[in-house]
């Protein structure tokens, strides 16, 4: 009887476990000719959930066209709510794809991902790992599929825009908060889960060259720079070689070259800005990964590229959970050591520049050609000269302008836009609980300008002037925002006036800046407490 029982239980296994691994992407099950609806996934996903007690399915955003954004919960044990995973010893990584809708491989293979974690309940990924994967940031832009879109992309036939429902792109929202998508990944991912890692898919537009799979890292300056190098000398040589020795994926750090015409210049990450979700990341003290799938990559070759990616990356973090942990928790002690007792020499970068890393790469280039364009543009074309370069790899941002990074900043103005936006990212804040005299830097402006183009619906302000110290009485009810939290870094970026991605970059502050007639400007409505005062604010 007992080997009956045992017969049984092998049969039930056997289905169980053929029933996870036969179900098929879209792209699977056309060839990879198509690739997934939104509706594709939401079947895709919820039938995984169905099948499998390790993993269940989230709500984090309602996008503007009414639709529903997932996020598929993956652990063993099941984690039921988010304030568990503090406490966890496993490691949270939050994986996200088509963000932009065009780029599109990261969506089939997020969804491969969680098939294949379901289907191995005991791997040592899901003993260390909590995995969050979120396969389409993006449905409105998902849905408007064309064959018109990104008709340089090798595969599939239809694919669609970048946009979001609102004509914004997600990936430059990051500071602003003006998507519900992005919204939706600070209120419901990062400030819940908190996850150590943090991926995000996509597609190149660039250089040419061999590799199927591109990579980097965070690079904006402002953030803990231990993470940064951390990423830079260890997890990211490690995965880069993993990937070729364990899954034969030919791989190089993303980049473009400096000059298509000349590729011995070098090979340079350019987007540095906090605006893309993954700089943004990096300086909330979190690692965070940039997945550029190479856009002449046939689809096929796009999908398992990026599938093993994500692999690699998953076994690096369970291998290395406990390091992961623990240098993050340092990192965030060390924000929080600065903002309370600030040095002269602590900075806050306003301007930088990238330089070469310290070790050059290889990238298996091709050689590009130059063919007339419309309106008498030179375009690039791909030649068939294949060769092999070594160069510098220019990823490392440092400071060539800096500011002295302050105690606290302390707002002259009430605004509802500007504490929501505090709110969603999650910074802390206080209010005076009585008058108090202070010594504070204020910033005049010498010029404000609006740019020439407009830039995700905004003329965003071009700004210069100086700061001068001023002794000035602050009222009950003022808000002030310390830099000693773990968000410091984030704190500084939105309310230094000189950052080219702040919330005053942004036009949050515009209607408190010039009065209603006169060419004159006020002073900029956020002060800077440098230096700890002597007498302890009163707040509250």
């Amino acid at each position: 009887m007992k080997n009956v029982f045992l017969i049984a239980a092998l049969v039930l296994f056997v289905i169980n476990t053929f029933s996870q691994t036969d179900i098929k992407t879209t792209a699977e099950k056309t060839n990879y000719k198509l690739t997934s609806s939104y509706i594709d996934i939401i079947n895709f996903i919820n039938t995984l959930d169905k099948q499998s007690d390790i993993l269940r399915i989230e709500t984090i955003a309602k996008t503007a066209e009414g639709r529903e954004v997932k996020m598929m919960v993956i652990a063993n044990p099941m984690i039921y709510n988010f304030s568990e995973a503090k406490d966890d010893k496993r490691v949270v990584v939050y994986i996200e794809a088509n963000i932009h809708a065009g780029e599109v491989e990261g969506k089939e293979a997020t969804q491969m991902l969680a098939r294949y974690l379901i289907s191995n309940p005991g791997s040592e990924i899901l003993k260390n790992c909590i995995i969050l994967i979120n396969p389409i940031l993006n449905p409105d832009g998902n849905e408007k599929f064309s064959d018109k879109n990104r008709t340089n992309q090798n595969g599939p036939a239809s694919v669609g825009v970048r946009y979001n429902g609102q004509h914004l792109d997600i990936n430059r929202d990051g500071i602003k908060l003006e998507t519900p998508e992005a919204k939706g990944i600070l209120n419901n991912v990062l400030n819940k889960w908190d996850p150590s890692v943090f991926v995000d898919c996509h597609t190149t537009n660039g250089s040419y060259h061999k590799e199927p799979v591109t990579f980097t890292w965070m690079i904006n300056p402002n953030g803990d720079r231990n993470l940064i190098n951390y990423m830079r000398d260890k997890m990211m040589p490690e995965v880069h070689d993993k990937l070729l020795s364990k899954y034969n994926v030919e791989n190089v750090f993303y980049g473009e070259f400096i000059d298509r015409m000349n590729i011995d210049k070098g090979w340079h990450q350019y987007a540095a800005e906090p605006r893309y979700l993954v700089n943004y990341v990096g300086i909330r003290n979190r690692l965070s990964i940039l997945n550029e799938n190479y856009v002449y990559a046939d689809f096929k070759t796009r999908v398992n590229g990026s599938y093993n990616l994500l692999r690699t990356i998953l076994d690096y973090a369970s291998n290395n959970s406990r390091e992961i942990k623990n240098i993050i928790k340092l990192a965030d002690e060390r924000t929080i050591a600065r903002g309370l007792n600030n040095k002269p020499s602590d900075s806050f970068a306003i301007q930088y520049k990238s330089y070469p890393t310290p070790h050059k790469i290889k990238i298996q280039a091709y050689e590009a050609d130059t063919i007339p364009g419309m309106k008498g543009y030179w375009r690039y074309r791909q030649s068939n000269r294949q060769r092999d370069v070594i160069v510098d790899y220019y990823a490392d941002y440092f400071p060539t302008k800096s500011v002295r990074f302050p105690y606290a900043y302390i707002l002259d103005i009430t605004d509802a836009n500007v504490l929501q936006n505090l709110k969603t990212h999650g910074i802390k804040y206080e209010r005076l609980s009585s008058d108090m005299n202070l010594e504070v830097e204020q910033f005049i402006f010498t010029s404000l300008k609006p740019s020439s183009r407009i830039n995700q619906g905004h003329y965003t302000n071009i700004v210069e002037g100086n700061f001068e110290s001023v002794e000035r009485v602050f009222k009950k009810g003022t808000l002030i925002v310390k830099t000693a939290q773990p968000l410091g870094w984030l704190v500084a970026y939105l309310f230094e006036p000189q950052t080219t991605d702040g919330l005053l970059y942004w036009n949050y502050f515009d209607k408190y800046l010039a009065p209603q007639w006169g060419g004159n400007l006020y002073p900029y409505p956020v002060y800077r407490l440098v230096q700890k005062p002597a007498t302890a604010i009163d707040d509250q």
